[in-house]
């Protein structure tokens, strides 16, 4: 923390006052909060005037690949594209990167944007916090535990609802199997869950651990039987703890804010089970998750995020390996940022 003239001036000075009274000088230096070597340096002996932070003046040299305001600028325009306007660093970095392309870093992009005022949380959604890591299940491979749940979707008659049925993977965040039904039912449960063993085509295989909170029909004698007879192994939430079922509650919570989202109501039972079809196409092919790296659910199901990911850390490693005059290519126009007698204006450079 950096301390003024007079800070300093009044602490040497108290603990004078007590070496002086006869208290020994390290124990005074403890009482105002500083080591006795930092009084030594702040008033060194022999010297008349305390000694001024010198950390306030100090030269630093800027980073060798620090951007422009040319470079800034043209940024700013790149961010601004349709294609990348409604997403946030975290997203286009790795999205420019499947493309081939690196401009700046992520931490880059958010300076750039919030001096420009243009970082702002979007949504009428809260602010995301920090969430608490699971303690129980853990999953390293799909299909090894399955999160589920049941939610209501709210139709254009007040007091009708319907209601749908998802199992998701917890490793991958694949919607495996989804229903959606005018009731809630144990048979029609366990139904679902029987679909979802057959689509993985699990059957003689090891079954994942099927998580789920304390509803009744997650405890129905139908489900149950039906759990046994697949040999799937049923893992409840803690009583009164709404968040052991997280990962699907926030799956609910990505439908529910969708920009899509009927805000009065699906008409018809059909409505609602087509908009949901779509949803799922979008969020199981098309959704790049935040959690898992930016690939969509579908990609690391199946396996197919370690070659994309492998290919994102050969983009960023050819970017840091260029000089940092190196130039720097928009997406999309083939114009550099800083363009580069040696370096070709299809090529980005690095930060």
């Amino acid at each position: 923390m950096m301390t003024t003239p007079q800070q300093r001036e009044t602490v040497v000075k108290l603990v004078e006052e007590a070496v002086s009274a006869g208290a020994r000088r390290s124990p005074a230096c403890q009482v105002v909060g500083i080591n006795v070597r930092t009084l030594q340096r702040w008033h060194p002996q022999g010297e008349q005037q305390v000694r001024v932070d010198q950390r306030s003046f100090a030269q630093r040299p800027e980073p060798a690949n620090k951007l422009s305001e040319t470079e800034r600028q043209e940024l700013l325009e790149v961010c601004n594209q349709p294609e990348y306007a409604s997403l946030p660093p975290s997203q286009i970095v790795p999205k420019l990167a499947d493309a081939g392309c690196y401009i700046a870093s992520e931490s880059t992009i958010y300076r750039t944007l919030k001096a420009h005022n243009q970082l702002h949380h979007q949504g009428h959604t809260k602010a995301p916090q920090a969430k608490r890591q699971p303690v129980t299940h853990t999953a390293t491979a799909p299909n090894q535990v399955w999160t589920w749940d049941v939610t209501w979707l709210p139709s254009t008659v007040t007091g009708r609802f319907f209601y749908l049925y998802l199992v998701e993977d917890l490793y991958s965040r694949y919607g495996v199997v989804w229903e959606v039904h005018e009731r809630e039912s144990g048979e029609l449960a366990a139904e679902l869950l029987e679909k979802a063993v057959w689509r993985e085509k699990l059957h003689g295989k090891d079954k994942p651990v099927l998580h789920n909170d304390n509803g009744s029909i997650m405890k129905a004698q139908t489900l149950r039987a039906k759990l046994d007879e697949l040999g799937l192994n049923q893992s409840f939430s803690r009583p009164r703890v709404s968040d052991d079922n997280a990962y699907v509650e926030s799956f609910f919570r990505t439908l529910k804010y969708a920009p899509t989202w009927p805000a009065k109501g699906f008409a018809t039972l059909e409505e609602a089970r087509e908009w949901v079809q779509q949803f799922m196409q979008w969020y199981n092919h098309g959704h790049p998750h935040s959690k898992i790296r930016f690939v969509t659910p579908a990609q690391r199901h199946h396996g197919e995020d370690k070659a994309i990911i492998a290919k994102r850390v050969d983009v960023y490693a050819a970017a840091k390996a260029k000089p940092p005059s190196a130039g720097r290519a928009i997406p999309g126009t083939g114009r550099p940022l800083l363009p580069s007698p040696s370096t070709p204006t299809n090529q980005c450079g690095k930060k």
